[in-house]
């Protein structure tokens, strides 16, 4: 699929799309909710995104910039020549585009998400979107046993015709997603960030040919790392499922443990969340299940495999009474985060500034982004890194990483060590013995 952009899907590129190319400077696009705003006034008067690139529509600015400032829209609507660079670079990689204006967009997005992404960036068949198929999901860095575990769970769904759906992450992510594509079978990553560098991958070339994998993101390609994106796209990943199961999670911390509890608690969208059941278990899968989630029944053959799609909620009454969840102060991070769209991860506009100010005036934006990167940090460090490695794999400054480290350092969460200078995730930390590493 490499088809011409759509006029709507110009405009809202325009509108929302940083177009990294080079070293071209961050364009002030729209975050979500400002072009959510925008475009429910537009469709209020009847008129849609492309109606902004049209000749003559000087008067439309005017009506909208009581939304957005007609100086801000008409810089942004006036980056032609950035949008040219971008898109050809996009299509050098067989990189696509889509906008949720376009025919092609994921119906199930539509369906089962609130606030689904405006664009969409993706490699291969665009089609295995709207397949449905199995969420497999976990951490980053888990022992050999847990990955043998996660590609037999992907070979067992490409034999039932199930696809993997995940995150495209290393460890769990890709050893089932590669699970399925061993024994041609489908999967669906949905990247947090480096699509731009997946696309071009040898090991992904061959599956995206035989249209057995399709690679997506609704951050811009070249984008790198950030914390707020990787915790945002956990809802990507359970809105193009039938059901999900969760290979490991940590209590109350990380990627994988708030993806799975907004699940549950989805009033939108109900599926069916499994968690492990066999070999070494987690305090983290125990208190999933009293959330409510399910035991994943370990089904030997296709047949089985099957009949963990087939839940009727009606009599599962635990999942529906989790559908109220108390007030949690790392989803909450999360979506602040998600919210900034900022591609460098330290910054936040006033408006999150004054929202957190109302809700706990004694915890900072920085002290927040601090929190929500924290298990991100003691995952990467479970084996002793050095400061660069893990200022590269988060995509921060050199700042940015001396901070938290020093300070992670301080809780006592995170051990130094010297000659040469590294850093370890202590198993005794911030939530004592519940948190083993």
């Amino acid at each position: 699929m490499n088809e011409p952009l759509t006029s709507n899907t110009k405009a809202i590129l325009l509108l929302t799309a940083p177009l990294i190319v080079g070293r071209n400077a961050r364009a002030d696009v729209l975050k979500p909710r400002e072009y959510s705003g925008l475009n429910q006034h537009l469709h209020k008067i009847h008129k849609e995104p492309a109606d902004l690139i049209e000749p003559g529509s000087e008067s439309l600015l005017d009506e909208c910039s009581h939304v957005i400032s007609r100086d801000r829209l008409q810089r942004l609507l006036d980056r032609g020549f950035p949008l040219s660079q971008a898109v050809e670079s996009w299509r050098q990689r067989a990189i696509w585009v889509i906008s949720h204006t376009d025919e092609t967009y994921p119906q199930k997005f539509r369906d089962r998400m609130k606030g689904q992404p405006a664009i969409l960036y993706g490699c291969g068949d665009h089609t295995l979107l709207n397949a449905g198929g199995l969420a497999v999901v976990g951490s980053r860095h888990v022992d050999e046993d847990i990955l043998e575990y996660a590609k037999q769970i992907g070979n067992l769904a490409a034999s039932a015709g199930r696809t993997i759906v995940s995150g495209g992450a290393k460890g769990v992510d890709q050893a089932a997603m590669n699970g399925a594509l061993e024994i041609g079978g489908k999967s669906i990553g949905i990247l947090a960030n480096g699509l731009k560098g997946a696309a071009t991958n040898r090991a992904h070339r061959d599956p995206i040919l035989n249209e057995q994998l399709v690679l997506i993101s609704p951050y811009d390609p070249s984008a790198g790392f950030n914390v707020g994106h990787a915790m945002r796209r956990n809802k990507l990943i359970y809105a193009l499922a039938d059901a999900a199961l969760v290979v490991n999670a940590e209590k109350n911390k990380g990627g994988t443990w708030n993806g799975a509890i907004e699940q549950l608690g989805n009033k939108i969208y109900s599926m069916p969340v499994y968690v492990r059941s066999t070999g070494t278990l987690s305090e983290g899968l125990d208190a999933l299940k009293k959330k409510g989630a399910l035991t994943w029944s370990n089904p030997g053959n296709a047949e089985d495999m099957e009949a963990i799609f087939d839940v009727d909620f009606s009599k599962t009454p635990k999942q529906r009474s989790q559908r109220k969840i108390p007030f949690d102060t790392e989803l909450a991070t999360t979506e602040m985060v998600a919210e900034s769209e900022t591609l460098y991860g330290s910054e936040f506009p006033q408006s999150i500034k004054q929202a957190s100010g109302t809700r706990n005036s004694t915890i900072t934006p920085a002290d927040e982004l601090f929190q929500a990167a924290k298990s991100l940090v003691l995952q990467i460090a479970q084996t002793p890194r050095t400061r660069d490695e893990i200022k590269a794999e988060l995509g921060i400054t050199q700042a940015q990483a001396n901070e938290w480290l020093k300070r992670l350092v301080d809780e006592g969460v995170l051990e130094k060590r010297n000659r040469p200078v590294r850093y370890l995730a202590r198993r005794q930390g911030l939530f004592g013995k519940e948190n083993s590493l």
